[in-house]
């Protein structure tokens, strides 16, 4: 039986306490939260429940993995003291909101022999999964073009006086937050990419976050083709769409749904495409949408991985990619753009 407790009540927090209450192979021991049970709606659980994470560890529980699903700002910091606690984490995303603090995390986590765990549930989506057999086995031949297109609605429903989404310091920007799930599966599917290029504007946010609500990326990817990477918070009252058009040397494929969940074109050479499951539904979070409620997967995969069983879905390397990629790309926008 793998021991968790969850660190953060939030939204997140509280459906990764659920997915490991729900796993035969998983206990949850203990959750904690900066808020007392009666804020976070947590009056009925049964766990123990902590109000910091320091004391948390100062408890001696027996615990194997730490869930990391606080505010962005402290992802990094929490990370390391749970590793240099002796403890594996799972980290959601983003695993930090810099590039210095993502080596931190991998620095602890090799000193220590610990795992780290990155939440990228969107990997285990049917079309993700198939889009990276298409890739790796070259069935699309070389790579031309790559286009990522992410258009959501984040509006005054989301972004509340108050809350940490939309400030500077502890969301860090909509990259980081809202879409570095796309970001991941660009990665995961393409490798690195260099000679960034951007346009950046804020449209409908200025009394709403710290930073931009829309770009125009332009890249190169280092294994070969271009690419270009669309996204925008402003649209209005719903989400649009998260997609993915590649164009490779033997066809083209898209990717598209509110959460990149379904494919909606495939004509390649000499290439039948299988039917695939069912995508999972967004997290739903009333007012709004995330992406796909796939997070029991993450839950198993920990257990596997620490029976000997598997190996990690989303390490902290390629966590530590996506978090260099959007530091990039801000670099970018910070010399010609300012709120």
């Amino acid at each position: 039986m793998v021991k968790f407790a969850v660190v953060g009540q939030g939204h997140i927090g509280k459906r990764h306490a659920e997915m490991i209450r729900r796993n035969p192979d998983s206990e949850l021991v203990a959750v904690c939260d900066i808020y007392p049970k009666e804020k976070t709606g947590c009056e009925s659980i049964e766990e123990p429940y902590f109000s910091s994470i320091d004391e948390l560890l100062a408890s001696n529980l027996d615990i194997d993995v730490i869930n990391i699903c606080t505010p962005n700002a402290f992802h990094a910091e929490y990370a390391v003291k749970a590793l240099a606690a002796s403890k594996h984490v799972v980290l959601e995303k983003p695993i930090a909101l810099t590039k210095a603090d993502a080596e931190r995390i991998v620095f602890k986590s090799l000193e220590m022999s610990k795992s780290v765990f990155c939440v990228m549930q969107n990997r285990y989506s049917p079309p993700s999964v198939w889009l990276k057999e298409l890739i790796d086995n070259k069935t699309l031949g070389d790579i031309y073009m790559v286009k990522l297109d992410c258009y959501w609605n984040r509006d005054d429903r989301y972004y509340k006086p108050g809350n940490w989404h939309g400030d500077a310091v502890l969301d860090g920007g909509t990259l980081f937050t809202q879409f570095s799930h796309f970001i991941d599966i660009m990665y995961w599917l393409f490798g690195d990419i260099s000679n960034i290029r951007g346009h950046f504007a804020d449209f409908n946010h200025k009394n709403l976050t710290a930073f931009e609500d829309s770009g125009i990326v332009s890249f190169d990817f280092i294994n070969g083709g271009m690419g270009c990477l669309n996204y925008s918070t402003s649209v209005w009252d719903t989400n649009l769409e998260s997609a993915i058009t590649i164009i490779g040397e033997k066809g083209t494929v898209k990717v598209a749904g509110q959460y990149m969940n379904e494919v909606t074109y495939c004509h390649v050479k000499d290439y039948v495409m299988p039917e695939l499951a069912p995508s999972n539904p967004p997290n739903d979070y009333g007012l709004y949408k995330g992406s796909a409620q796939n997070h029991h997967y993450v839950i198993q995969n920990v257990v596997e991985k620490l029976h000997d069983k598997g190996t990690i879905t989303t390490n902290v390397l390629e966590g530590l990619k996506v978090i260099d990629i959007i530091e990039r790309i801000y670099v970018v926008r910070d010399q010609q753009w300012k709120k």
